[in-house]
């Protein structure tokens, strides 16, 4: 059993160049794939009969499986976008996953980060022959709040060195421009001394792995777990915690609220198309200020005014 509609890949290749038009990430389109790939190998139906029942049965067995709310969530997501394109492209006429309700997944949660003396450390820890290089990407991600896909996007031409400025493309196709600090304008200038030549003439990346090509997404993620796997084995209150590349970004974020710097600024450093979005670090300046007054809690002279 599973895929027996001869025209399913048709509409898997056509939904693939309808997000390359609408300028979806290769990440994002990776990701879309195969959730929906997945699905249509779990129904036994043609695209147009398909109903909302039908999803929801995939997204049980999914759940059964030991997805989480959130992997749910994505994996509805992926079908919507699938059924919205169909329409546009004129192929079905109803999106039967709009019937479908996401699951209820915990609000403000406050993401994982490091301290300053943590990010101090992994900073320090990283050595090798791309040193300069890696130490740049890193400090690109916990000082300016980058994401892995906008290091990987990132040209030598998005880096302005009259005034210390970056232009950034992130999400949803959109240019942000962040002011960068002296130190990492510094550090900046010393990666693109020790840069290797690109074979491609065409493009001027301002990240370049050993082979003379742009950098992967996967290659920058793969250098922060080596060197984060590294960090745990000497502190213990990282133990058990998942650390990724994208944890420092959740780093730069957290500073910044902690330093005093306001919501909508934050939304600007961070690309933010939703305030909502930006929000949940919020509560992070919350925990610390409530730790703070547990501290002070401490001075008040027992049963005062009782």
């Amino acid at each position: 059993m599973g895929l027996e509609y001869e025209y399913d890949d048709e509409y898997l290749e056509l939904f693939d160049s309808w997000m390359k038009d609408q300028g979806f990430t290769k990440r994002t389109q990776q990701a879309y794939l195969g959730d929906v790939r997945l699905f249509l190998t779990s129904v036994e139906k043609s695209l147009s009969i398909i109903e909302a029942l039908d999803i929801m049965r995939f997204l049980t067995k999914m759940r059964q499986g030991g997805v989480g709310d959130s992997a749910r969530n994505r994996y509805l997501s992926s079908i919507r976008t699938f059924f919205a394109a169909l329409i546009e492209l004129q192929i079905v006429q109803s999106n039967p996953s709009l019937n479908v309700k996401k699951s209820k997944v915990e609000k403000n949660q406050i993401p994982t980060y490091l301290s300053e003396q943590l990010l101090s450390v992994f900073l320090q820890s990283i050595e090798g022959k791309y040193q300069i290089r890696n130490v740049a990407m890193f400090l690109l991600m916990s000082y300016a709040g980058l994401r892995v896909s906008e290091l990987h996007r990132l040209n030598i031409a998005d880096f302005n060195r009259s005034t210390n400025t970056l232009q950034v493309f992130g999400k949803g196709r959109k240019w942000r421009v962040i002011p960068l600090p002296g130190e990492l304008v510094k550090v900046l200038n010393k990666a693109l001394i020790e840069r290797l030549d690109t074979r491609s003439s065409f493009e001027q990346p301002f990240f370049v792995s050993q082979f003379g090509r742009r950098i992967s997404i996967r290659m920058i993620q793969t250098i922060a777990e080596k060197h984060f796997g590294e960090l745990k084995k000497h502190y213990n209150e990282l133990q058990g915690k998942s650390i990724s590349s994208h944890k420092l970004r959740h780093t730069f974020a957290t500073m910044q609220v902690l330093a005093g710097t306001d919501i909508r600024t934050l939304q600007e450093l961070l690309g933010h198309a939703s305030i909502q979005t930006t929000q949940i670090y919020t509560h992070v300046g919350d925990k610390q200020k409530q730790e703070a007054m547990n501290r002070v809690s401490a001075f008040i002279p027992v049963g005062i005014g009782i």
